[in-house]
């Protein structure tokens, strides 16, 4: 297996992962990483899956940001005032 495979086998399954589970396991990880101690190979791994999940949270964030904004404007509309975007 490639290094790119192995990198995506290892972060396939963050794409199913709710906000709370990739936020926990990023501090999981990033906590592994502040200690050290850890092989370079272990720490790239680390570091790469720490990446995506820091993505995948910041997607859901995206997400609840854009749905806040639609709720806004669909309020504002029902009340007759515009937006505040």
């Amino acid at each position: 297996m490639s290094e790119s495979q192995f990198s995506t086998a290892r972060t396939d399954d963050i794409d199913q992962m709710s906000y709370e589970q990739a936020r926990d396991e990023l501090a999981e990880v990033v906590t592994k990483l502040e200690t050290g101690g850890a092989p370079l190979e272990e720490s790239l791994a680390l570091w790469q899956r720490g990446e995506a999940l820091a993505d995948r949270c910041e997607r859901w964030l995206d997400g609840a940001s854009a749905r806040l904004q639609e709720v806004r404007a669909a309020l504002h509309t029902a009340e007759g005032t515009p937006s505040a975007e």
